[in-house]
């Protein structure tokens, strides 16, 4: 049996991603990533602000200087997840080939790289998103809804150019995005299977649920 994915992600270091999206190194930084720690192996809900304090060896109080809230600290890891992961896919649909079969390729390729690479930021941006008030989620929803929408604009252009034809397009669209979204349920970081073997893989099974006899 596997080992349960929150066991998994206790044992690893979970470290933002260096991108411009994550604060610089300092307490703000230490104080996201003890708690992207936390809120990975326990739960957003089951890890309390003293919790978050005992862990940095700070006073509760002091936390407060950075962060208005427990839920303020997980909007900003959330922001951040989004943001690391929308710069992903924008560079990678850039630099692919104008096609969309090229372009669906880079966007699932993107896309499994960065839930293979961070999973401990993947898996709480993915299941705790929904603990956000509105207000404080809006800004990551706004990037999940342009992610989905560039990886649905290529899916229809290749319909529509007769190289995809997939049983349901916006079912099929929520699949593949879901495919890459469980790899931190599952995958082992240093285990058999390489990341780059991964997102090849992801990217091959994504075009063949869209229909694409791919001739790699």
């Amino acid at each position: 049996m596997s080992t349960p994915p929150r066991s998994r992600l206790r044992a690893t270091d979970a470290r933002l991603p260096l991108t411009t999206a994550a604060p610089p190194e300092g307490t703000r930084r230490r104080i996201l990533e003890t708690a992207l720690q936390l809120f990975a192996s326990r739960g957003y809900h089951d890890t309390s602000i003293r919790d978050l304090a005992t862990a940095l060896e700070l006073r509760p109080s002091a936390l407060y200087a950075h962060f208005a809230a427990k839920d303020h600290v997980l909007a900003e890891l959330v922001r951040i997840g989004h943001e690391a992961h929308f710069e992903a896919l924008e560079t990678a649909f850039r630099d692919a080939q104008p096609t969309p079969v090229a372009q669906v390729r880079a966007l699932v390729h993107a896309h499994t790289r960065v839930h293979a690479e961070h999973p401990q930021l993947a898996m709480v941006v993915n299941e705790e998103f929904y603990a956000l008030s509105q207000e404080l989620a809006a800004p990551a929803q706004v990037l999940r809804d342009r992610a989905n929408a560039m990886l649905m604009d290529a899916i229809l252009r290749g319909q529509a150019q007769g190289q995809f034809a997939p049983l349901h397009p916006a079912i099929t669209a929520a699949a593949i995005v879901g495919m890459g979204s469980r790899i931190p349920h599952w995958f082992e970081p240093g285990g058999p299977i390489e990341v780059e073997a991964l997102a090849n893989t992801h990217a091959e099974l994504a075009l063949r649920m869209l229909g694409h006899a791919s001739s790699t």
